[in-house]
This record gives structure tokens, C-alpha cells and sequence, in this order.
């Protein structure tokens, strides 16, 4: 949605080519009567048959995951703005990779699962991967046109979530109308449970290593519960540059699709004259275990990311759906990285066979 917001307030500069929706054909049919992609995927194949009906020969309608790979390979576009949540988003943006395309990488769990394999490829395919994480883009906007070999550190702010403030004691009543209650930013469901548990900013430490290819007791986490500040960077003579805004996504998403030029936009205002101020807090490990179990993940390497990210998203879903407590969502990560064997491998056959291990050692056990 913020990246069509984007395209309409650009209408002369942006051409949709594709998009892509999970179930949501009724929002999907508004957007292709305004946008006229070529074609669109919708995830759930019985859903794309709906809009067939709907729709008719608007523009050619693909389905489910054979569908993600064909529009991406397609290669009649400059750029994917790779926006599925989940391990679904690694496949598609690997293909736009190969076709040396411009990746606005929103995904997390892409470099999560799969960071020395996208780095390599898009290193060999001489395609741009431009991050869309409010974070990430922080960095990457501090970093240009500085020497890399001249960070000491970056500093990635985190808002807390809506449990910053409450103590882990209370964490076993935790309701999922609570969890999903992000204090700054409107997100999906998952991605707002990721940020309720700090394995939101776990992911964005394992990205952090893989873009800006630092060690990871050179990635650091700040609470910052405003969002006004996106993140930092320290330099070797103890200079810190940072990147300010209001709490909108629609601003790192513009930077990704212009980069590197920067377009007049007025949609996003920040007034520091009514905001009473910025702080910032360590994070608290003890309470906050899956921030402690990415930092872990990273020293493990191999296979043991995929492991994480797979657990995380079965996890999730269980919690969403009222099977597991809130304070279990660690609990089955750690099971998983304690029983799925973890043999090094970082090529893609590996990454999918242990994804799909993972899932089903979760969900036979904690049925």
C-alpha cells in the first residue's frame, strides 16, 4: 500500500509492471483498475479463479508459488520492491537477482535465511540491493559516500513494541489483541508479534551483518521509543551520523526507488517542535530472548538462521491462532535449534530442505 501511495503521488516518474496479494482480490481488483499492471499473482490459487471471474482479461492473472517465481523472471521490470512476509519472499527475489534487477528489499526473512547466498548472487548478477527497513535504509543513507573501512559501529533503534514497559512477569497473561497493539508503526500481523518480542530487531541484526558486512559485536541495539531516529553510525574518530523522520515507511520506500537521487516529497512532515523529546535504552536481553537468540544465530552460521526463521514463523502463527502462550514463542525456537541438525550448508537446496524440517518437526510436535 505505501509503495502504491508512492507510485500515485509519482505518477509521471513509476509504471506498475506487477502485483502480487495473498487473498486480498477485492483490494488486488481496486489496484489493477488504477495501477493496469500487466499481470498479478494472488497466493491462494482458488482465490486467483474468484478474480478471473471478476475481472476477466483485465491483465493476465498467475497463482501460488509457481506464479511469484514466472512474474519475477519475466524480467519486465527495473524494480522488485520484495515486500512478502515470510521465507515466501526468498524464491521470487532470487529470480529478480539473476535478472539483475534493482531489489527495494523489505523482506526480512530473504538475508535471514539465505544472506551469503543473496550477497554472493547479487554481487555476481551486478544487481542493487537497496534496503526498504526503516533501519536498514537509516544506515545505508548514513553510509554513502563514507568509507566503509571507517565504521566503529551502527546503532539500530527499536521502538520496544507495546511491552517495552511491562515487566517479563506479566508476559504469561499476554493476550494476542495486546501484541498485535504496535505503539508507532501499522504493520501485518506477523511482523507486529515479531516486534512485540524483539525478533523483529533480531532479524535486522542478522540483515545488518550481511548488507554492511560487519562483525556482529559491531551491530548494536537501542530502545528509542518515539521512532523519530532510524538508526546510526558510529566512526573510527567517535562521530555518529543518524537519519530523523516521523514513523512513515513511505520515506525509505521512496529512497529505494529513486536512489540515488532524492524526489521533492511532501507527504511525510516531521516537526521537532512537537516532539517532547528522544530517548534511548539498552535493550533488555533476559527479558527480550529472541533478540539474544538472533545475536546467537549469527555465531552459529550454517543452516542455524534458516532454523530460527522457520521455528519464528510457526511460532507465530501458533500464538496468532491461540495454541501457545506468548512466552512459549522463544521456547519453540530454541527447541528447534537445539533438535534440527545444523550441518553448515548455505547452498539453496540445504536452506529449503531445512525450512521445511524445521516446520514440520514444530508442527507435529506442537500440534
Amino acid at each position: 500500500m505505501n509503495t502504491l501511495e508512492i507510485i500515485r503521488a509519482f505518477g509521471n516518474e513509476f509504471e506498475v509492471a506487477g502485483l502480487t496479494v495473498n487473498t486480498r482480490i477485492d483490494l488486488l481488483e481496486k489496484q489493477i483498475i488504477e495501477f493496469h499492471p500487466r499481470s498479478v499473482v494472488v497466493c491462494k490459487k482458488y482465490k486467483a479463479e474468484e478474480l478471473r471471474i471478476k475481472i476477466g482479461d483485465r491483465c493476465k492473472i498467475l497463482s501460488g508459488d509457481e506464479g511469484l517465481i514466472e512474474i519475477t523472471r519475466r524480467g519486465d521490470y527495473d524494480i522488485l520492491v520484495s515486500a512478502l512476509v515470510g521465507f515466501a519472499g526468498l524464491p521470487p527475489t532470487i529470480e529478480a537477482i539473476k535478472k539483475k534487477k534493482r531489489i527495494a528489499l523489505a523482506n526480512k526473512e530473504t538475508l535471514v535465511t539465505a544472506g551469503e547466498i543473496i550477497i554472493t548472487l547479487a554481487k555476481e548478477y551486478n544487481s542493487e540491493i537497496i534496503p526498504v527497513d526503516s533501519e536498514h535504509s537509516a544506515i545505508f543513507q548514513c553510509l554513502n559516500g563514507e568509507n566503509p573501512d571507517d565504521i566503529r559501529k551502527i546503532i539500530l533503534t527499536a521502538s520496544g513494541g507495546p511491552f517495552f514497559r511491562k515487566d517479563k512477569s506479566e508476559f504469561e497473561r499476554v493476550k494476542v489483541e495486546e501484541a498485535l497493539n504496535h505503539p508507532n508503526w501499522k504493520m501485518g500481523s506477523k511482523v507486529t508479534i515479531d516486534s512485540a518480542t524483539m525478533m523483529n530487531k533480531g532479524f535486522e541484526v542478522i540483515e545488518a551483518f550481511w548488507l554492511f558486512r560487519l562483525a556482529k559485536e559491531q551491530i548494536e541495539v537501542l530502545i528509542h521509543p518515539q521512532s523519530i531516529l532510524h538508526s546510526m553510525v558510529q566512526f573510527c574518530d567517535g562521530s555518529i551520523k543518524a537519519q530523523l523522520s516521523a514513523p512513515d515507511m513511505k520515506l525509505p520506500i521512496l529512497y529505494a526507488l529513486t536512489f540515488p537521487k532524492r524526489y521533492y516529497f511532501d507527504g511525510v512532515n516531521t516537526d521537532f517542535k512537537k516532539i517532547s523529546g528522544l530517548t534511548f535504552f539498552e535493550p533488555d536481553f533476559n527479558k527480550f530472548e529472541c533478540l539474544k537468540i538472533a545475536y546467537d544465530v549469527i555465531g552459529e552460521g550454517g543452516l542455524a538462521p534458516c532454523i530460527l526463521n522457520a521455528a519464528n514463523e510457526v511460532a507465530v502463527e501458533k500464538f496468532i491462532c491461540g495454541k501457545i502462550k506468548f512466552t512459549q514463542i522463544p521456547d519453540l525456537i530454541k527447541d528447534a535449534l537445539n533438535s534440527i541438525s545444523n550441518n553448515n550448508s548455505s547452498d539453496f537446496e540445504s536452506i529449503m530442505e531445512s525450512d521445511l524440517r524445521t516446520r514440520d518437526y514444530l508442527l507435529h510436535k506442537y500440534n
